[in-house]
């Protein structure tokens, strides 16, 4: 059984920085992108990054480019966010999955951006 587990969550001034972490196990994480998601409330899900199985290809959303980076450690079974100049419009629950069909959600962490 899949099991996703995100943390690093928090709440952070505008302009700052935190570092999600999602530990995964139940499937051959090494095999399979992943991939982080965002949901603020009344909104829907959105894709933010994702990333190959080996860690060599990474897409990002438009609106995270050149401020979010993930990454991935197969040795750790763990996929990472790290997330620079946070603004406000950041604050969500995030989510990681795999990539590109996703298995059931794990809890979320939240990011809350505000001064």
């Amino acid at each position: 059984q899949v099991q996703l587990v995100e943390s690093g969550g928090g709440l952070v001034q505008p302009g700052g920085s935190l570092g999600l972490s999602c530990e995964a196990s139940g499937f051959t994480f090494s095999r399979s992108g992943m991939s982080w998601y965002r949901q603020a409330p009344g909104l829907e899900r959105e894709l933010v990054a994702r990333i190959s199985s080996a860690g060599g290809r990474t897409i990002y959303a438009d609106f995270v480019k050149g401020r979010f980076t993930i990454s991935r450690d197969n040795a750790k079974n763990t996929v990472y966010l790290q997330m620079n100049s946070l603004n406000v419009d950041d604050t969500a629950a995030y989510y990681c999955n795999l990539y590109p069909v996703p298995a059931s959600w794990g809890q979320g962490t939240q990011v809350t951006v505000s001064s």
